[in-house]
């Protein structure tokens, strides 16, 4: 179990490394409410990829980010500051999806891409901490191979 847990987590980082790659590409086309959605996204990977390890997740986005409010910003795992990070990318995706005529500055995007590299690299850091409750080595990593492909 343990095995597929780590194979998810890998999976889930590698998801939001591709969708930080992706921010950065829409950032640079100048497609700032796209970018913002995927740095948001990149995030939620991350965090995703965090309480895999757990064996917890939720299936609304709200849940997700009150768990590692919960477990991770509460328990002094991360600063308060990563969180607010992750509060700020999730109302700035919702009012850029759903809000008509919401704009999102250059440099609003610019924040939240940084900060969205930034809150990926220290939960990376986490989970490959080898003392860490829900860490993983990086010698014990499993690949996402077994993703299915559709």
């Amino acid at each position: 179990m343990k095995d597929a847990l780590r194979t998810l987590a890998n999976f889930r980082l590698e998801q939001a490394q591709e969708s930080l790659e992706a921010a950065q590409i829409l950032f640079d086309s100048e497609k700032y409410r796209p970018s913002v959605n995927r740095a948001y996204y990149a995030m939620f990977y991350s965090v995703l990829a965090l309480l895999a390890l757990e064996g917890k997740g939720s299936s609304k986005h709200s849940g997700i980010i009150s768990q590692f409010d919960r477990l991770y910003i509460k328990n002094g795992v991360f600063e308060k500051e990563t969180s607010k990070w992750l509060h700020e990318a999730f109302d700035l995706r919702q009012r850029s999806d759903y809000q008509e005529m919401f704009l999102i500055t250059p440099e609003r995007a610019r924040r939240v891409l940084e900060n969205a590299a930034t809150f990926i690299k220290t939960i990376r850091s986490e989970i490959l901490k080898p003392d860490s409750s829900s860490g993983m080595s990086a010698s014990k990593g499993c690949t996402p191979s077994k993703a299915r492909e559709e």
